[in-house]
């Protein structure tokens, strides 16, 4: 027995069965590569999920934390830290927010949704519009947003007063926007249903439709946000400024941490004290994680990285001409590989098996979202595998 096989065996015999039984143990990475415990290398293509903005073992999150850990871990939100207030600034800063924008700092992406939500019932309405296909997370609060049905089913009843309508249609959004809307709730790119991108134009809608029925927008970015699309938000390339933004993922790290961002003194005073809270919310290690990530991106030009190194894999990917191969969608380092027959998860199996760890988030769609800071020849040793990669995973038929 393996040293995986024996940790996953105990996985098993300890861990809730929520995830299933993983595919690899992992012990520990370096730049875009991790380790699994038996010694094999992997080039990491999905970053911990858009996590792990910096990669692995960065020298500048390392240093950060480690100097916050001898200081102070926890403080409680009875009192504040330097870094706290630091990165509330920062975010206010990097959202291009106006006059009287306030930041309430969590734990995850969730509780940023959880945070949204309470904001737009404040208004005193209690309609919600989401889209189909949207995630927006699993506590139940959320879990109302999201759309799939195998998520939502086992729990229901959810939180009521929420509509899911097509993503990219601004129609059907002004259709079921009315006076007893609270708000409207779009992630700017779709992460979990595939990277998928709006049409032009759809968030500008969006804009139009929400603040002329007095209702609030809502922009999830708790994918898309920090840097990965090549700018620090992706609304930003919009050139619109919503009402509230959701933040997590890449914000830490690898740390967790999540942030809601009200923009505009309206929205901001819609929760006042005692309506909302967290324990560990904003906490000195999180917020000085953070801290460094956002110094290092833009100190390392990580967003034009992003857009660069997102172009390049788009651009060689299509370039393979492979009869697999349908499309290559989004943008900067959020990318999916758009498969004309449903073998993503084959394919998956045969890129760890050769050493790459991508995302099947699709039947027909593999999703990569590796840390900013790979290296566009690091991309290359996977676009220069994935023929055989697509070979692989129809053994038995041939290629369409």
């Amino acid at each position: 027995m393996t040293g995986s096989e024996d940790l996953l065996s105990r996985y098993e015999n300890a861990v809730l069965g929520v995830f299933g039984r993983p595919s690899l143990v992992l012990s520990h990475g370096d730049g875009a590569w991790v380790w699994d415990v038996d010694g094999n290398r992997y080039l990491d293509l999905v970053g911990g999920i858009a996590v792990n903005a910096l990669g692995h073992n960065h020298p500048a999150l390392v240093a950060a934390v480690s100097k916050q850990v001898s200081e102070a871990v926890h403080v409680s939100n009875l009192f504040t830290t330097p870094a706290q207030i630091a990165l509330a600034e920062r975010l206010l800063a990097i959202t291009d927010a106006p006059p009287g924008s306030r930041v309430f700092l969590a734990n995850s992406g969730t509780e940023a949704i959880e945070a949204a939500v309470k904001l737009a019932r404040r208004t005193g309405r209690t309609g919600i519009v989401a889209a189909e296909n949207a995630f927006h997370g699993r506590t139940t609060g959320a879990l109302a947003l999201t759309h799939k049905a195998a998520y939502r089913e086992p729990f229901e009843p959810l939180l009521p007063g929420v509509t899911h309508v097509p993503y990219g249609d601004s129609d059907a959004l002004a259709a079921a926007v009315t006076p007893e809307t609270s708000a409207v709730v779009l992630e700017p790119i779709q992460g979990e249903a595939g990277v998928v991108v709006p049409p032009a134009g759809y968030l500008r809608d969006a804009r139009e439709i929400t603040r002329a029925a007095g209702a609030l927008l809502v922009l999830d970015e708790i994918q898309t946000g920090i840097g990965r699309t090549g700018s620090w938000f992706a609304f930003q390339e919009a050139g619109i400024v919503p009402d509230a933004v959701t933040v997590a993922k890449g914000l830490g790290g690898g740390v967790p941490i999540g942030a809601l961002v009200a923009l505009g003194s309206d929205a901001a005073a819609l929760l006042a004290p005692g309506q909302h809270g967290t324990t560990f919310g904003g906490n000195p290690l999180a917020a000085s994680a953070a801290l460094a990530v956002l110094d290092t991106i833009e100190r390392e030009g990580l967003m034009d990285h992003a857009t660069e190194a997102g172009r390049h894999l788009a651009d060689r990917v299509d370039a393979l001409g492979h009869p697999l191969v349908t499309e290559v969608r989004g943008r900067g380092l959020l990318r999916a590989i758009g498969l004309a027959e449903p073998v993503a998860a084959p394919l998956a199996t045969a890129a760890r098996d050769a050493g790459f760890i991508v995302n099947p988030v699709a039947p027909s769609a593999i999703r990569l979202a590796p840390p900013l800071v790979v290296g566009v020849d690091e991309l290359d040793l996977f676009v220069d595998a994935l023929p055989g990669l697509l070979d692989t995973a129809l053994p038995d038929q041939e290629t369409p």
